[in-house]
């Protein structure tokens, strides 16, 4: 894993809505699709099936707004940025590296293959990065892709 891997920053929001419309106010963020749905995901406690839902900022940098999910690490953090995501070529390796460095693994969940699709993981001070897979890029990518790039209908 290295600093050029990060590609997105992740804000959890119990507010998804009015979150997305603050930051296309200040900032003049344009935002993607909301993806997603129920995600079968392994938790320090048992495997879970979760609403997961989220949507990307279509410019750089890349913002992604997540719905809270109370009662799980998907809620808003003290100060906002929720996590750093890094694509992985190898997010088994990536975590087992993170782990030796004291990183808690919070969550993960396997692709179609049965390997590491993406990982959660805390450090001892907070700090949360998330590993995709970069299986996962050309369909991800879709998510900020323009509407004509995406190949929408007017």
């Amino acid at each position: 894993m290295q600093l050029g891997d990060q590609f997105h920053l992740g804000i959890v929001t119990a507010g998804f809505e009015a979150t997305m419309d603050r930051l296309t106010s200040v900032f003049g963020c344009e935002w993607g699709p909301e993806v997603g749905g129920p995600s079968t995901v392994e938790l320090p406690s048992g495997q879970a099936v979760l609403d997961l839902r989220c949507a990307f900022s279509t410019s750089v940098p890349r913002l992604e707004l997540v719905r809270s999910i109370p009662g799980t690490l998907w809620e808003p953090t003290p100060g906002g940025i929720h996590h750093v995501g890094f694509w992985s070529e190898d997010v088994a390796a990536d975590t087992a590296d993170l782990a030796r460095d004291g990183y808690v693994l919070e969550a993960s969940r396997n692709g179609p293959d049965g390997r590491p699709f993406f990982t959660f993981q805390r450090s001892a001070t907070g700090f949360r990065i998330e590993l995709v897979s970069t299986a996962a890029r050309a369909g991800l990518e879709q998510c900020w892709a323009s509407p004509a790039q995406r190949g929408d209908r007017p």
